[in-house]
């Protein structure tokens, strides 16, 4: 199934450009409900100096990938950071949390996507944590796990969802980059760029679900970014 960029959920509060591949908000379609344990994936926009104040979630994980600029987070754990370019944020709502997402600059526009999963159990402490993470060209990089010992080898974070997150840079050399087959399918994001997903183009925004490995192939003279969530 390809979900493309144009076909997705719009809103647009001024401050606030999100688009949405699921329902989500105002936006319901019964034929887009989430892939998986994957409710929600948001690809928003902030403009400089705005976001969301103080707000409540539960039983929920919440995962940020910021694509340009910095997303400043407090909640109400004590958890706090600003999140950029190469960072992954992940955090558990759990039985409760109260937290707000500002873009850190007064003047820039903050490009992130954010991705909700429904937890494996139900009552979890609420959690913040952050990394940052290396471009590592024409591989897959594991970003998130809800294998402990997996998260530590990889230097990941911990996820408590039966899904994973994992990232690709594909350079524009035509070098094919394979993704294994996950036991109940795989969505595929392309944040940037353009990619062949077999015989599919796919361009920024646009995503696929599948149920066995894929081959991506970057196209055009600037590289690809991909986030896939395979779901375990």
């Amino acid at each position: 199934m390809v979900r493309r960029a144009a076909d997705r959920g719009h809103a647009n509060l001024g401050w606030l450009d999100s688009r949405h591949t699921f329902s989500f908000g105002e936006y319901y379609d019964p034929a887009h409900m989430g892939f998986g344990v994957l409710r929600v994936l948001n690809d928003d926009r902030v403009a400089g100096g705005g976001g969301f104040p103080p707000h409540p979630h539960r039983e929920m994980e919440i995962v940020s990938y910021v694509v340009q600029g910095g997303l400043a987070h407090t909640d109400s754990t004590g958890g706090e950071g600003v999140t950029r370019p190469h960072d992954v944020q992940v955090m558990t709502a759990g039985t409760g949390v109260t937290h707000s997402e500002f873009n850190a600059s007064d003047t820039d526009a903050v490009h992130f996507l954010q991705l909700w999963l429904l937890p494996a159990a139900k009552g979890l402490a609420p959690r913040y944590a952050q990394a940052p993470f290396d471009r590592v060209p024409n591989t897959w990089q594991l970003l998130a796990t809800p294998d402990t010992a997996k998260a530590s080898a990889h230097k990941a974070l911990t996820l408590h969802a039966r899904a994973e997150l994992w990232r690709a840079i594909c350079l524009p050399d035509g070098a094919p980059v394979a993704l294994q087959a996950f036991p109940h399918g795989v969505w595929v994001q392309v944040v940037a760029g353009e990619v062949m997903c077999g015989d599919v183009h796919l361009r920024a925004g646009d995503g696929v679900a599948a149920d066995g490995p894929l081959t991506l192939t970057a196209l055009g003279d600037a590289h690809a970014e991909l986030l896939a969530i395979g779901m375990l």
